[in-house]
């Protein structure tokens, strides 16, 4: 059986790992001669939207998916008439936008912060008028880990954000007061069974994901599980999908979805029954679902900028490394590790060191 993926990066790379065990084998579609997938999948060197490519990738394929947002809708349509594809290019084109997304959030009883679509600079003035400041202005596509937005803080910084992000279109969102960022990472099967891992606490620095904590039986379970429910139940989504919250005052906001699998959810590799990537491959081929419950305390941290020796991070008990041979770079995830503990106060324990690696301390 094989598994097309648009897309090479790390994310394509895990999944190819996670499919090889199940007999599953992966090529990717990735137009960078230094994919990091290739290690782990044939790797077809061509554009995201190259005709030729994107036949070769379904040639012979049971499903095509794919690791990131930023794939070309169109690219999907294609494809759909080559072979299956999962998540559904109507999901992709969800996510990528973030007042249609935003959207059907609210339509489907899903809270969020208030929000303004911005076309033009009074369109501006208009939303700030109307929800205050501070509040965050974005671009509705194409923005990740941080890029593509502007925090407004004064009415003088609207001059500033509309130079840095005006010409194509945006959206103004409210700022919010959250006590913790969150994330559930479901899974939807073609016959439409769904799994829910536990939640995950979330740190960023500079908008990348730098630690992400397992949280089991944590009180904002169930109603994470409701609002994923109903999002992938209306999409008729197949797959793995991360969905991002904030917690305000005991509520959940929903910020956005992601539909594919996700950094928050790497723990799950070592830290879980089924990994996320194993689920994802289970789902969209069609295959029976993973359990999802944890197999105790877990902590994902990123490497981003600089990868830290192998020597080291091996040195330290219960950690497990993932290198993705990619050239450093400020701003870059190069890797993560993930540590596991029996428990919490085992945890705890030892996360100091790791953390301190990831900061570019030496041990």
């Amino acid at each position: 059986m094989r598994l097309g993926i648009v897309g090479g990066g790390q994310l394509a790379r895990m999944l190819a790992l996670a499919a090889a065990p199940l007999g599953v084998r992966c090529r990717v579609l990735e137009p960078a001669a230094d994919a990091c997938a290739a290690v782990a999948a044939e790797h077809i060197r061509a554009a995201y939207d190259d005709p030729a490519g994107l036949r070769r990738l379904a040639e012979g394929a049971a499903c095509v998916t794919f690791e990131f947002e930023n794939v070309p809708v169109a690219s999907l349509d294609y494809l759909v008439d080559h072979a299956p594809v999962f998540p559904s290019p109507q999901a992709l084109a969800t996510a990528r936008d973030r007042l249609v997304e935003k959207t059907l959030f609210n339509d489907l009883g899903i809270s969020t912060a208030a929000f303004r679509a911005v076309d033009t600079r009074e369109d501006l003035d208009a939303a700030v008028t109307a929800l205050g400041l501070p509040a965050v202005l974005k671009t509705r596509t194409l923005g990740y880990d941080g890029k593509g937005q502007a925090v407004l803080r004064a009415a003088a910084d609207a001059d500033a954000a509309w130079a840095a992000l005006g010409g194509v279109p945006l959206i103004l969102e409210a700022f919010v007061p959250y006590g913790r960022e969150v994330s559930l990472i479901a899974v939807r099967g073609l016959a439409g069974a769904s799994v829910f891992y536990p939640l995950t606490e979330n740190s960023h620095r500079g908008g990348i994901l730098h630690l992400s904590l397992s949280r089991a039986n944590d009180p904002m379970q169930a109603p994470a599980q409701e609002y994923a429910r109903r999002l992938l139940n209306a999409l008729e989504y197949v797959g793995v999908l991360a969905l991002e919250l904030f917690e305000v005052d005991g509520e959940l906001l929903a910020n956005e979805f992601a539909p594919r699998v996700h950094n928050s959810g790497h723990w799950t590799i070592e830290g879980a029954e089924t990994s996320q990537f194993e689920n994802h491959v289970r789902a969209v081929l069609g295959l029976p679902l993973g359990r999802t419950e944890a197999t105790g305390a877990a902590a994902m941290i990123n490497f981003i900028g600089h990868m830290p020796s192998r020597e080291a991070v091996l040195r330290l008990p219960a950690v497990h490394l993932h290198d993705y041979a990619k050239a450093a770079r400020p701003g870059r995830k190069l890797g993560h590790a993930t540590l596991c503990a029996k428990d919490e106060k085992s945890l705890r324990a030892h996360l100091p060191s790791l953390l301190a690696l990831a900061e570019g301390d030496a041990l």
